[in-house]
């Protein structure tokens, strides 16, 4: 189990992360939500024990990390899949890490055949694409065979069927009574993939509870606009009161806008649209209404 408790985390006049409280349990896929900058990966890093928090608690297993003999037994992490020696194979950082840990040789091979690396097992991973990475840091998370299992963002460069093999495995370690804590800001798969949600804004957090009962929050429709002028078109429509997210550089989340006022928005400022599509409440409705004012706290990523 994961217990977060009145964490704290400052650097220098910034706060990343203020009197943070929230419970992750065993048997459960959790997804840790936020806007970019929200503090996600600040409370994964202060979990793992790599920065030391201003004030509060994050423990795992009832205790803080640190204090865990042979860490990879009892967590296994993926933060960032590029952060590993790209001159080495990827059996020979599997195997370092067993070594130091006091895990079975054995378990390399598994995890290899797991993620589905085996055949690769002996190339560098300087020429691994990052889809290899990412499932080259999941094996590494699951090398101890650890009861808590923490993932930052581990869909990124992930084909279609490497996103079905992530969603199915995560809901087995669930189902094996593990703790597994995800972080994504891709709400479409966290509605797939997890049963329950932390959602935190600012470094504070938003909601813990059941994904269902945290959909069901929202009332406002959600309104896809797809352009060539992202750019142009936001800040017209953030005059109007609508909050907008932009999910790459052609595509728009819209809530507070009808979409026939958006259409009339972009004739008026002669925008080209080539969609514009509203989508019934759901997860992302929710998580774009309730975090919207976290949205535009920052453009940018300060985590």
């Amino acid at each position: 189990m994961i217990e977060v408790n009145e964490l704290t985390k400052r650097y220098g006049p910034t706060t990343a992360v203020r009197d943070l409280s929230f419970t992750v349990r065993p048997g459960h896929v959790t997804g840790f939500l936020g806007p970019n900058g929200a503090g996600k990966t600040t409370t994964l890093r202060i979990l793992l024990g790599l920065i030391a928090p201003s004030g509060g608690t994050a423990t795992v297993g009832g205790q803080p990390f640190c204090r865990h003999p042979r860490g990879l037994r009892h967590v296994g992490a993926l933060l960032d899949a590029g952060d590993v020696h790209g001159g080495r194979s990827a059996l020979a950082h599997l195997s370092s890490l067993a070594r130091t840990n006091r895990i079975p040789r054995r378990r390399v091979d598994e995890v290899l055949e797991e993620v589905g690396l085996a055949g690769a097992a002996r190339r560098r991973i300087g020429g691994f694409s990052l889809g290899m990475k990412q499932r080259l840091g999941i094996a590494t998370a699951l090398l101890g065979d650890p009861p808590v299992l923490m993932f930052d963002e581990p869909l990124n460069g992930l084909d279609p069927e490497g996103v079905l093999w992530v969603r199915r495995l995560f809901g087995q370690l669930a189902a094996e009574g593990r703790t597994v804590f995800v972080s994504s800001h891709l709400m479409s798969e966290m509605e797939h993939t997890a049963d329950q949600l932390v959602v935190i804004g600012r470094g504070e957090l938003i909601a813990a509870e059941s994904l269902k009962d945290f959909a069901a929050r929202g009332t406002r429709t959600t309104v896809t606009v797809r352009t060539p002028d992202a750019v142009g078109l936001t800040p017209v429509l953030s005059a109007e009161g609508a909050a907008v997210v932009s999910y790459d550089d052609r595509t728009l989340k819209v809530t507070g806008l009808s979409a026939a006022r958006i259409g009339g928005l972009a004739f008026r400022h002669r925008v080209l649209l080539e969609e514009l599509t509203t989508e019934a409440a759901s997860l992302e409705a929710a998580f774009m209404e309730l975090t919207a004012d976290s949205v535009e706290y920052l453009a940018g990523d300060s985590r």
